[in-house]
């Protein structure tokens, strides 16, 4: 198939609209549903994210995307108690690609709710399950499992958006799109992220762990697929919150890391002890915790509960230029930075680190992505 026609562009009034190739055939196929133009806009980002992911780890991972930005991503790492419990996970062994998408799902779950879901691996029973369960619009994978497919097909009576993509599909070195009648081209951003990308820590600690390491790689290669200017907090293989499309850094900064402390908030012994009847509906659970974390909890409980948090990942898709963006990440316990670095403040920026005895890598590579 060289062209999809889709029922609309952005918004109805965008009409005809589709997606199609220039030369050859649309690497993907539509197993159900009928995917619109914001849909393949998410199922495309998302997919390069965790494809990138799962290049750079050699783990499974997943992303949960919203409006061109994940919402949350993750490499598949088992769940402890405590995240199967935030995340509503089912009980029993489950599949590391299930894992991986339970967390990056559990990541902003407000926030993911009417999202697009993207696997690195095929999509088996388990992720088929627990996706079931939630508020989607889609998802795509390069494959399905028979009884995946089976369970997704009856999703949204039967209308879910399930899209399948050739792994091995690579795109031309040159893209184009179109603003305002004016045609733009530039390079494909083919940028490989990986370990070497670290090497250049300029603050006085240069501890980095390899899980750090992995959360690096994990903040960066989101940053890379997530509308700018962003920022990501990052900890054991799991988002814990994205900042995006904010016009000042330490915005995106801040809103990140406000969605980091409601992470860790979740975590709360008092809102871990919630209680909710067996048949609430997820969302409502969700936004139940939502308003208990702003209104149930003192300002004295939230900030000894956020004081505990510790070994922090944070990413950011540009340099910092001041110092205060450091000052805000410490707040929600990030103990390792990689940034392009170049800013004029620079040296401010590393002192600033090194107060706190943070580890600071210099990437040299702007992630600007729009």
């Amino acid at each position: 198939m060289t062209e999809l026609e889709l029922k609309y562009g952005c918004n109805p009034n965008q009409k005809p609209a589709r997606i199609f190739m220039e030369e050859g055939e649309l690497p993907l196929e539509v197993l159900n549903g009928k995917p619109g133009y914001i849909n393949f806009m998410d199922a495309l980002n998302s997919w390069q994210l965790v494809k990138a992911l799962k290049r750079a780890t050699g783990l499974p991972a997943a992303a949960s995307f919203k409006h061109v930005s994940p919402a949350g991503a993750a490499l598949g790492l088992p769940l402890s108690d405590t995240e199967r419990h935030i995340c509503f996970a089912p009980e029993g062994d489950l599949s590391p690609i299930a894992c991986a998408y339970i967390r990056a799902r559990g990541a902003d779950r407000l926030c993911s709710f009417g999202d697009w879901a993207a696997l690195s691996d095929i999509c088996d029973e388990d992720t088929a399950r627990f996706l079931a369960l939630e508020v989607s619009d889609g998802i795509i994978a390069p494959g399905y499992t028979e009884k995946a497919l089976e369970i997704l097909k009856t999703k949204r009576k039967g209308g879910y958006n399930v899209v399948k993509i050739d792994p091995d599909y690579s795109p031309a070195p040159i893209e184009r799109r179109s603003i305002f009648g004016i045609t733009f081209e530039q390079g494909y951003n083919d940028l490989t992220i990986d370990e070497k990308m670290l090497e250049n820590i300029v603050t006085r600690n240069k501890d980095l762990p390899q899980q750090a390491r992995h959360d690096m790689l994990l903040a960066l290669i989101t940053l890379k697929y997530t509308q700018s200017n962003s920022v990501c907090y990052v900890k054991d293989g799991q988002t814990l919150g994205v900042g995006a499309g904010q016009q000042s850094r330490i915005h995106c900064t801040r809103l990140a890391g406000n969605k980091a402390d409601i992470w860790w908030l979740r975590q709360h012994p008092k809102v871990l002890s919630l209680p909710f009847p067996a048949d609430v509906r997820r969302p409502d659970r969700d936004n139940a915790i939502d308003d208990f974390i702003a209104n149930g909890l003192s300002l004295e409980e939230k900030a000894s509960w956020i004081d505990k948090l510790s070994g922090v990942t944070l990413g950011s898709d540009a340099f910092f230029p001041f110092g205060d963006n450091v000052e805000r990440a410490r707040q929600s316990g990030v103990q390792y930075i990689a940034q392009p670095g170049g800013s004029i403040r620079d040296d401010q920026v590393i002192e600033t680190a090194d107060k706190y005895g943070m580890v600071m890598a210099f990437t040299g590579m702007r992630l600007f992505h729009h």
